[in-house]
């Protein structure tokens, strides 16, 4: 009877060791993953904010809230479902279409390329509100931002899904409940900080230290530089991870001749300094990609403008 209890629980603490193991394996997967998404994240981050321009300040938190819990909805009750449906029906659609949201990336990076060298080439079409009062223009604007956050929530959970596309079901669910969660926390949680640096300068600003009022004129006077900047950072992002995903995609076609020049090339650039090998690498690597980002988005602007937007339109007119 004793040895028996002493066996069982023998079983259950093996069972429990496999299981923390695995959930530390989820959990790497679910790192790995939300880091190979940062261009989208950084991306969301610097343009968020612009939905609660011209809002009176204390209805910007609630709209950040409105927002993130659009967002949670879209990854959790459509795009997991979804992504784990199609894991279990057509995991071979998986990566043409991460390559699809990849050159998605990379049209928007050129886009924002296209912006940074002549400004008001590319203007944001559809933003004239239709709203006559406050909370109109509120729910126009939660609205909108909801729709532009499910294609990169899209993109976040593809990009998820593809990097544990090989482990069993629960673990692709566990993973990507971590990730879309995570994500949607980090995002809308700067975001909220950055709205409200402004208001916290004025606050500090108007305070009687010396010291703590220089530091406030530097948050107001530092924040439309500091959002540039991350929008910067964010185009750079979207490019090499765009980039990048699609040359890991003809890799996993079997087309190995991009992956392997970009390679050679990141390999050949990372020699130039031996004691920097690893850094000069990664950074051979991301410029790489981002320059075949904007090549691809160059490509990809024409074809949806002439071909993809015109059948869409179509579509819309014979539905509506």
């Amino acid at each position: 009877m004793s040895s028996g209890l002493i066996a069982l629980l023998d079983d259950i603490t093996a069972l429990a060791k496999v299981a923390a193991s695995s959930l530390d394996d989820a959990g790497a997967m679910a790192a790995k993953a939300g880091g190979k998404a940062a261009g989208i994240v950084i991306d969301d981050a610097a343009v968020t904010p612009r939905y609660v321009v011209g809002l009176c300040a204390e209805r910007e938190l609630p709209i950040i809230a409105k927002i993130a819990k659009g967002s949670l909805k879209n990854k959790m009750l459509i795009l997991l479902p979804g992504a784990l449906g199609l894991s279990l029906v057509a995991p071979w659609v998986i990566t043409p279409l991460l390559m699809a949201g990849g050159a998605f990336l990379c049209l928007e990076g050129y886009h924002k390329v296209l912006h940074l060298v002549r400004p008001g080439h590319h203007e944001e079409k559809g933003d004239a509100s239709t709203a006559t009062t406050a909370a109109e223009l509120e729910n126009e604007r939660v609205s909108s931002a909801i729709r532009t956050d499910f294609i990169l929530s899209a993109e976040i959970m593809a990009i998820t899904l593809a990097a544990v596309s090989t482990s069993p079901l629960w673990m692709q669910a566990f993973v990507l409940a971590v990730v879309g969660l995570g994500m949607t926390l980090l995002v809308y949680g700067v975001v909220a900080l950055i709205v409200k640096a402004d208001d916290a300068g004025v606050a500090l600003a108007r305070s009687g230290a010396g010291s703590v009022r220089v530091l406030g004129r530097a948050i107001v006077t530092g924040m439309p530089v500091f959002l540039k900047v991350l929008s910067f950072v964010g185009m750079i992002a979207m490019l090499w991870v765009g980039g990048g995903i699609l040359v890991h995609g003809l890799h996993e076609m079997g087309v190995h001749g991009p992956e392997k020049a970009v390679h050679h090339a990141a390999e050949a650039f990372a020699s130039l300094l031996p004691s920097l090998h690893g850094l000069l690498a990664w950074l051979g690597q991301a410029g790489i990609a981002a320059v075949l980002g904007v090549i691809v988005g160059a490509i990809v602007d024409p074809l949806v403008k002439h071909v993809l937007a015109p059948l869409w339109a179509r579509f819309r007119a014979k539905k509506a």
